[in-house]
């Protein structure tokens, strides 16, 4: 468990600035535009980028490829799971118009449940953190490169 505390922090981190960002978003009526979606990868890859780093720092030269990351996956799933559980308790409690209008605009030729759409939510995070992760890792491995002697 004491491998998983920092990625889980940081992971809530980025569920809290994910939530924070969409209803900022909420408040000027631009929730239902998609396209201010892409800047959810931005949060997320940041929050995943400090974990890396900052769990590279704490594990010294023990860190490796494989911890570096399971650190970034569980800082995203984490972070991807509590906002999928915001998104849906948010379009079923709160904005209960909210997924029709969201529809409306982006969906008008398609039957979409609500179901459809936090699953949506939820793969597009998983896929988000799976790639930046592994980009990140490329910046933070190791080289097993032998360095090549001066003739």
């Amino acid at each position: 468990m004491k491998l998983f505390a920092l990625p889980i922090r940081f992971g809530i981190a980025v569920s809290g600035s994910l939530i924070a960002y969409f209803l900022l978003l909420s408040l000027f009526n631009l929730h239902t535009n998609i396209f201010y979606s892409l800047f959810n990868g931005v949060i997320t890859g940041f929050g995943i980028y400090e974990a890396i780093k900052y769990f590279r720092l704490k594990e010294g030269p023990a860190f490796n490829y494989g911890k570096g990351f399971t650190a970034g996956i569980v800082t995203g799933f984490v972070g991807t799971l509590i906002f999928t559980i915001f998104f849906a308790f948010y379009a079923t409690e709160i904005n209960l118009g909210f997924l029709d209008e969201l529809s409306k605009v982006w969906f008008r030729d398609y039957n979409t449940s609500e179901g459809i759409v936090f699953f949506t939510v939820a793969i597009m995070g998983f896929a988000t953190t799976l790639v930046l992760t592994l980009s990140f890792m490329q910046l933070f491995k190791t080289s097993n490169n032998l360095k090549r002697k001066s003739v």
